[in-house]
C-alpha cells in the first residue's frame, strides 16, 4: 500500500453515539485533513468519573481507542460561572438532575444568580478535546489534550431561540457596547466562528497532520 492510498483510507473514531456531533467533527476535520474520515463510536460508554473536562475527555477517547484500535477523539465541555467557583463546569449537562434537561439546567442557573449584580455575572464556556493514538505497527501511542475558552457573562434572562443549552443566556465578550446579544440571538455561522468548540478545534488541527 502506498503512502497516498494509506492516507486516503485513514479513519479516526469520535467517542460519541451522536450522529450530529460526528457530522460536525467531520466538517471541521475536513479543513485540515480532507482524507481523514470521522466515524461514530459503537462501543460501550465508559464511566465519566473525572473531575475536570480534560480527564473526562481522555476517559472517553481512551475507551474508544481501546475498543476500535483506531485513533480516537472525544470532547467534554460546559459553562463555568466565576461567582459559583467555576460551576456548573463538568456538571453542566446535569445541573438540574440526570434527566439532562437543558431548559431546566438554564432555569436553575439563572435562578441561582438572580440576586447577583451584572459586574459579577462573568462566565466562560470551556471545551476540551482529547486525541488518543493507540500504539501499533511499530509506532508508540500518544495522547494530546487541547482546550478552547469563550469568555463573557450571563444575562438576567434567556433571550433568543438560537443555539442550545446555556446559549440563550450567554453574552460573549468583545461585542459593541449597546449592541450586545446573547448567543441565542447569533446565527450558527457567527457562533461556529467564535465558540469555545471552534477555538479548541483550531488548536486540534495541527495534531491531525500526524494521523
Amino acid at each position: 500500500m502506498t503512502g497516498s492510498s494509506a492516507r486516503a483510507t485513514a479513519r479516526v473514531v469520535l467517542a460519541t453515539h451522536n450522529a450530529h456531533k460526528v457530522a460536525e467533527f467531520q466538517q471541521i476535520v475536513a479543513g485540515a485533513r480532507p482524507d481523514l474520515e470521522v466515524i461514530g463510536y459503537d462501543g460501550p460508554e465508559p464511566i465519566e468519573d473525572g473531575v475536570t473536562f480534560a480527564e473526562n475527555a481522555l476517559i472517553k477517547a481512551r475507551a474508544a481507542a481501546a475498543h476500535t484500535g483506531l485513533p480516537a477523539l472525544a470532547d467534554d465541555s460546559g459553562i463555568c460561572v466565576d461567582v459559583l467557583g467555576g460551576a456548573p463546569g463538568i456538571f453542566s449537562a446535569y445541573w438540574a438532575g440526570h434527566a439532562k434537561d437543558s431548559s431546566a439546567n438554564l432555569a436553575l442557573l439563572l435562578d441561582q444568580l438572580s440576586d447577583i449584580a451584572d459586574p459579577h455575572r462573568s462566565a466562560h464556556f470551556a471545551c476540551t478535546i482529547a486525541l488518543v493514538v493507540p500504539a501499533g505497527e511499530g509506532a508508540d501511542g500518544a495522547e494530546h489534550v487541547v482546550e478552547g475558552l469563550w469568555s463573557g457573562r450571563l444575562a438576567r434572562a434567556a433571550d433568543g431561540g438560537g443555539g442550545f443549552g446555556y446559549d440563550p443566556a450567554f453574552i460573549p465578550d468583545g461585542q459593541e457596547p449597546g449592541g450586545e446579544r446573547t448567543v441565542g440571538r447569533w446565527s450558527a455561522e457567527e457562533k461556529n466562528a467564535q465558540s469555545h468548540r471552534a477555538r479548541a478545534f483550531a488548536a486540534l488541527r495541527p495534531l491531525l497532520a500526524s494521523l
